[in-house]
């Protein structure tokens, strides 16, 4: 079996202070994130006690997960199993980065957020081009609101080409965008207007719940993120008997980490192996406009 995890523990602490994050700024006791390494090391010791099966583990923390050493050792770790296809990450990019020479770096990927209302532009550019001299294969991306254009067009110009940047369409903002703010974040990333949509999604296909899930630091399975129903638990014995095929329940979709999967939008063919990371083939970065 083929399996793609989204892990999201019990880690629900940062360390910026973005504006529209409910997370920013927010701190755990040492408790809590105790238990949040216990949860952590169970899920990884699971993965590794399975090498019957190929997974694939993508970790969404809410909040900023680099930070804590074990989140690096769980990276660490899962990337020297054999029957793990990648592990990939979502961060500010605020960490120390010398803990990726342990991992197997041909399986490791990064999903870098830049944030120009917390952050100075020099330092994460600073980072990237280390995780690029590293040999990391990560994407870098910005949420799109207008004020951040001229920090959004300096990092495009100071990245090197083949790292893909990416502009995160701010939904309820869109409607207030004017057709320049547009065309100036699809001239930065081609597939800027594939995240202005919610995708109808009530009864179509989707991989989610078959052969993607979402997991929690219990190890309750829902079919995504975005639907709160659990399906089972991992640790249970037969876990694999809740892994099939269903129709969505949700009227539609409009996050990047939950439409990809949506079989009738055909993404897999626009990010190929870099879907978890947001990397598209390179193909789809040197478009013009989508629609």
């Amino acid at each position: 079996m083929n399996l793609t995890i989204l892990y999201r523990g019990s880690l629900v602490s940062c360390n910026y202070s973005c504006e529209y994050c409910p997370f920013a700024k927010r701190s755990q006791t040492t408790a809590e994130l105790a238990t949040d390494k216990q949860q952590l090391e169970r899920f990884v010791n699971w993965i590794r006690d399975r090498p019957q099966h190929q997974f694939s583990i993508f970790f969404t923390p809410w909040g900023e997960a680099l930070i804590h050493p074990h989140y690096q050792q769980a990276l660490i770790k899962l990337t020297q199993m054999p029957h793990v296809n990648k592990a990939a990450i979502q961060t500010n990019l605020s960490c120390q980065l010398d803990w990726v020479e342990d991992c197997n770096k041909g399986k490791l990927a990064l999903w870098a957020t830049f944030h120009p209302e917390w952050i100075k532009r020099d330092f994460f550019l600073t980072k990237c081009l280390e995780l690029d001299r590293r040999g990391v294969r990560f994407s870098a991306g910005v949420v799109g609101f207008p004020q951040f254009k001229n920090a959004i067009a300096s990092l495009r110009q100071e990245l090197p080409p083949h790292i893909y940047l990416w502009i995160n369409a701010v939904k309820r903002e869109l409607t207030n965008l004017s057709t320049a703010d547009r065309n100036f974040f699809a001239e930065i990333d081609p597939l800027f207007p594939l995240n202005t949509h919610d995708y109808p999604s009530l009864g179509h296909s989707c991989r989610a719940g078959k052969s993607v899930i979402s997991v929690d630091g219990d190890g309750n399975m829902r079919r995504c993120h975005f639907i709160k129903e659990s399906i089972g638990n991992i640790y249970d014995r037969n876990f694999e008997s809740a892994l099939f095929e269903r129709p969505c329940t949700n009227a539609s979709c409009h996050c990047h980490i939950g439409y990809v999967h949506l079989d009738y939008l055909e993404l897999d063919k626009v990010f190929g192996s870099g879907i978890l990371e947001r990397i598209p083939n390179r193909s789809y970065q040197n478009l013009t406009s989508l629609s």
